[in-house]
């Protein structure tokens, strides 16, 4: 396992490659530990991401500069690629991802450095609606951040051609097998499964923060009043003027989420 050292304002902090298994395939993901002096152990967040919309930048350094500030502020933090993105294998599958999120959940919990009293997922997106599914059945997730998160995912779902879908994500590189799906409709079938509408009150009475933009031109900002209505208490939304859906780019967005995160630590 390969080992970085991080430097950052707060202190010195170690970055390790981390291999997942799930399914035959495997993930590539990325821990983020505090340095040397900081009482262990450590409050933790799993970051999830969202799903791509276009082929992958090289240069972005979105989600490790995010972990990197996270892990400044005393968390331990992974970051990992569901399957079908990024350097992981498998294609997208959003049923897939729930599995992933799991394994990932079972890395972090048999970690010496993870306070398991306080185990976060910290979602955008696709990966937050996945988030909202897995704490929901997941009692170990202490507390949960959802950015962007859709309440159901209408836009897949009620596509007028569905090939048309499946032919997008091929087309930048998160389907990657010829005979893949096997089948449309389950396939989409998985998508209406993994609707947050449905499983958000679940997770009640942990703490739940809703986080959107109110220009948010993929996600309506309504999804996530739907969200916040049907969420149990305690719940916290808020919409960020000016904002757009890659919310982790959004410095005024971000800063809520850490604060909101190390005020329940």
């Amino acid at each position: 396992m390969a080992l970085f050292i991080v430097h950052c304002e707060v202190d010195i902090m170690v970055s390790q490659v981390v291999v997942l298994e799930v399914d035959g395939i495997k993930l590539a993901g990325q821990l983020y530990l505090p340095g040397e002096g900081n009482q262990t152990p450590y409050p933790t967040i799993c970051v999830c991401h969202g799903i791509p919309a276009r082929l992958p930048d090289p240069s972005d350094r979105g989600y490790p500069l995010l972990a990197e500030k996270i892990c400044g502020e005393g968390f331990v933090v992974l970051i990992f690629n569901f399957r079908g993105c990024g350097f992981s294998g498998g294609n997208l599958d959003i049923l897939g991802w729930t599995r992933d999120l799991k394994v990932a959940i079972d890395y972090l919990w048999a970690l010496p450095q993870v306070d398991r009293s306080h185990l976060s997922l910290l979602g955008f997106s696709g990966g937050a609606a996945v988030s909202i599914y897995v704490a929901a059945q997941d009692k170990r997730v202490s507390s949960l951040v959802a950015c962007a998160c859709p309440a159901e995912f209408t836009f897949l779902t009620e596509a007028d051609e569905p090939q048309s879908i499946v032919e997008h994500f091929r087309s930048i590189g998160t389907i990657r097998d010829k005979d893949f799906p096997p089948s449309i409709e389950e396939w989409l079938n998985g998508f209406r499964l993994v609707s947050p509408i449905r499983y958000i009150a679940e997770i009640a009475p942990r703490p739940l923060l809703l986080v959107h933009g109110r220009q948010d031109g993929v996600v309506a900002v309504a999804h996530a009043y739907k969200l916040y209505d049907r969420a149990g208490e305690p719940k916290q939304i808020i919409i960020v003027d000016g904002a757009e859906h890659r919310l982790r780019q959004n410095d005024m967005a971000m800063a809520i989420a850490i604060d909101w995160l190390k005020s329940r630590r």
